[in-house]
């Protein structure tokens, strides 16, 4: 199911991730699941796409997340 707001992301994203964080896992979700159209594990797919996206942007400091230096 797609996400239309970072609200309606899985608490485990939404409650542990920055809010651009959250816009770049929504993003990458949502395109994600669109294109896995015909895949019977797309939303899975989908998720391990946009945790994949995050983690090019940002990087798990102990319990949080910070935004890779570019």
């Amino acid at each position: 199911m797609p996400y239309h707001s970072n609200d309606d992301l899985p608490p485990a994203v939404r409650m542990h991730l920055p809010e651009h964080a959250c816009d770049i896992y929504r993003a990458a979700f949502n395109a994600a699941f669109a294109a896995h159209m015909d895949d019977p594990r797309r939303e899975e797919a989908a998720h391990r796409i946009a945790w994949a996206a995050v983690k090019r942007c940002y990087v798990k400091d102990g319990a949080h997340w910070v935004a890779l230096r570019r």
